[in-house]
């Protein structure tokens, strides 16, 4: 193999068993075997565990922003909702990845891997604010779009311990989450209000965000 090639698929294994354990269990003995080649030759192209770690999250960094990337197309809730579809679909994928990088674990204490955890959350950051045609965000929306990526995550991370709660209805909640955060903060800001009632003018009965007031309003019988 040429050399970007062979970077490229040690890349792959590492994330193939980063999928199953945590970084800090994969050795590079581990991932030499994994790929085929000799512990050598995997420093030939990687100076340390560390460096192929950072090489491969940043693969598992633009594959995990690419899924908030969704065409402004429709309304915002069936939007959301795919979204979340292709989140889930990464942190199923990358289940013991994923946690260990969120949680901080020793392998994923260094600058750069804290640096790219931050440009995947500026990414979805930058993707909500699209979705919702804003490009100056005053501080209360900037507010829950950067608490509700946040929820999401933990989210996540409460499924993998367990997945006690279907995968499907925790997308769905998700999707309630944000415009419950939008509608607590409209409650309190016009410019919140005009915003959401935008959004929800364009949202079809069948809608996450119908389904929601539904919910709500049985409760409340």
């Amino acid at each position: 193999m040429g050399v970007e090639e062979r970077r490229q698929q040690l890349i792959g294994v590492a994330l193939e068993l980063f999928s199953r354990r945590s970084p800090d269990e994969v050795s590079i003995d581990e991932t030499a075997s994994a790929a085929g080649i000799s512990r050598p030759l995997v420093y030939h192209y990687f100076p340390g565990k560390l460096s192929l770690y950072e090489a491969a999250l940043q693969r598992a960094a633009d594959d995990l922003a690419a899924r908030f990337v969704e065409p402004a197309q429709g309304p915002l809730g069936a939007r959301l909702l795919r979204v979340m579809g292709r989140y889930f679909d990464f942190v199923d994928e990358h289940g013991p990845g994923f946690s260990a990088l969120m949680r901080g674990g020793p392998a994923v204490g260094s600058s750069r891997t804290n640096a790219l955890v931050a440009s995947v959350r500026q990414a979805a950051y930058d993707q909500i604010l699209a979705h919702l045609g804003v490009s100056d965000p005053p501080a209360r929306l900037e507010l829950v779009v950067r608490s509700w990526i946040s929820l999401a995550e933990s989210t996540a991370l409460i499924w993998l311990d367990g997945r006690r709660i279907p995968r499907a209805e925790l997308e769905v909640q998700l999707v309630h989450d944000f415009a419950a955060l939008t509608a607590v903060s409209a409650a309190q800001d016009e410019e919140m209000g005009a915003l959401l009632r935008r959004v929800v003018a364009d949202e079809p009965a069948d809608g996450p965000f119908v389904d929601l007031v539904g919910r709500l309003s049985s409760l409340a019988a």
